[in-house]
């Protein structure tokens, strides 16, 4: 056990270092891959457009090819999500392809089909870290994602889990239930579990501003879990969004962002699903830079800090030009 704890930690290393070095040594290279396994879910929470209740498993062989093209692009990590990503049966051997790869791999659940066997598998896997949503303390027809319903799940993870867990929750739902946001901080520190938050958009990923009382939970909520990237990505983006104000900024979804949907299809990101609308079996470098260097319409009110976090290393390099003759001249740069 103490020789396959060290291992972990050598190969996180790794891969973190191989992240970095793919961060700051080319523009053209995806840092993360939000990959679905499957588009249904188990709940229908009434903010959520990303599931529904029908889709079937992406078939693991289909998955696998996904996984290898991404890596061919040389993808530092991957996300595995959904709908929910646990209703796919093989979850784990997905998670076992792009480790062989020596990618940094999570996925994002509800926690609700979370057991001991899961974990274990996905311990086994090499899965690297779990990302749990959870919004309120009971659940409402606008988030079904309860802590009554999961803090289980999270003492079994804290117990078992050899990968890093968070613990996130949406502000901005309603202000009656903000303070729930904080309970649900603290039960995931007393767990030893990290916890962050993210802002409320709407169907097209845009802001919706916060309350002083949401703003007040905020604060909060960081005090009693700290982090570094968090709080980074607050000063650079989340500050301005919960004040109702626009950033500058150049979002690089469909280059070092790509969101695949469950037919194999790169998008900018899950709320903006049409554009480039490819499928990733065809992606290729020259799609990466031409989508490096197309400026998007939305980014100023966005709220998605999963594409603002990978675009924060080209902050200050690789323009961006409007029309479709300058983008590919651009990219040709």
């Amino acid at each position: 056990m103490r020789r396959s704890s060290v291992s972990r930690r050598a190969a996180g290393l790794a891969s973190g270092m191989r992240f970095l070095a793919r961060a700051v040594g080319s523009r053209y290279t995806p840092l993360l891959a939000q990959v679905v396994v499957t588009r249904r879910c188990n709940l229908s929470c009434g903010y959520c457009n990303e599931y529904d209740s029908v889709s079937p498993p992406v078939p693991l062989r289909d998955l696998i090819e996904r996984v290898d093209r991404l890596a061919a692009l040389r993808t530092a990590s991957i996300t595995f999500t959904g709908g929910e990503p646990l209703l796919h049966p093989e979850l784990d051997q997905a998670v076992r392809a792009a480790r062989a790869h020596g990618m940094i791999v999570t996925t994002i659940t509800n926690g609700f089909r979370l057991t001991r066997d899961w974990i274990e598998r996905l311990n086994d896997a090499g899965l690297q870290g779990m990302q749990i949503s959870v919004d309120n303390l009971e659940p409402d027809a606008v988030s079904m994602k309860s802590l009554a319903s999961v803090e289980g799940k999270l003492a079994l993870l804290a117990k078992h889990a050899r990968f890093k867990v968070n613990v996130n929750s949406v502000l901005g739902i309603s202000d009656e239930r903000t303070e729930d946001v904080v309970a649900v901080a603290r039960v995931a520190a007393s767990h030893g579990l990290q916890h962050s938050v993210g802002v409320l958009h709407d169907h097209s990923g845009l802001l919706k501003p916060l309350s002083p009382r949401q703003m007040q939970a905020y604060r909060q909520v960081t005090r009693i879990s700290p982090s570094l990237v968090h709080g980074l990505n607050y000063r650079l983006f989340q500050k301005n969004l919960m004040q109702g104000k626009p950033n500058d900024w150049k979002c690089r979804a469909g280059a070092r962002y790509l969101y695949v949907t469950e037919d194999g299809r790169v998008h900018w990101c899950s709320q903006q699903r049409g554009h480039p609308d490819i499928p990733l079996a065809q992606y290729s470098r020259e799609d990466i830079r031409r989508e490096f260097h197309t400026p998007k319409s939305c980014s100023p009110t966005c709220t998605l800090s999963c594409v603002h976090q990978m675009s924060m290393f080209d902050r200050y390099r690789g323009g961006q030009r409007a029309g479709r003759a300058e983008t590919l001249a651009a990219a040709a740069e």
